[in-house]
C-alpha cells in the first residue's frame, strides 16, 4: 500500500501563504486561515505540501485503509480557493445562501472571498468541523 502523502507536517503556514503568487489568492488565504482558526479554535497546520488544515481525526474504511486527516481545511490553488468542508444535513441549504461558488463531492471552490457571504462560510466551516468531531467520536 502506498504511503499517504497528505499528513500533518512542520512546514510553516506563514511561509506557505507568503509564497502564494496570486496576490488576491494570498490575501484570501490569509483571511480564510484567520476565520478557520477563530471558528475551530485550532491552529493552522500544513497537511501535505498544499493543504492548510485545522484539527485532525482518524478514519478507517471498511477496506481496512486508515489514516489521519484535518477536520476542515483549505488550499489557495492557482485558479481558486479549495475548501475541504461539508458533510452535514443543512449543507445544501447553506450553499444556496453562500454566493458564487462551485463544488464537488468533497470540495468547495471559491474564486475570491468577495463573491461569498463571510458569515455563511464561517457557519459552514463551524458545522463541518463539529460534524467531523461527531463522526470521529462514533468510530
Amino acid at each position: 500500500m502506498a504511503e499517504i502523502k497528505t499528513k500533518a507536517n512542520e512546514v510553516s503556514v506563514d511561509d506557505f501563504l507568503e509564497a502564494v503568487e496570486h496576490p488576491q489568492r494570498r490575501a484570501d488565504g490569509k483571511a480564510v486561515r484567520a476565520m478557520m482558526e477563530r471558528v475551530t479554535g485550532e491552529p493552522a497546520t500544513m497537511w501535505g505540501p498544499t493543504i492548510i488544515g485545522f484539527g485532525s481525526y482518524h478514519y478507517r474504511y471498511a477496506s481496512g485503509h486508515e489514516g489521519d486527516m484535518c477536520r476542515v481545511g483549505f488550499s489557495p490553488r492557482k485558479a481558486e480557493l479549495v475548501l475541504y468542508v461539508g458533510g452535514f444535513p443543512e449543507y445544501e441549504a447553506m450553499l444556496a445562501r453562500l454566493g458564487t461558488h462551485k463544488r464537488s463531492k468533497a470540495c468547495l471552490y471559491i474564486k475570491k472571498l468577495a463573491d461569498v457571504d463571510a458569515d455563511v462560510l464561517a457557519e459552514i466551516t463551524r458545522r463541518s468541523f463539529e460534524t467531523t468531531i461527531d463522526q470521529c467520536n462514533a468510530c
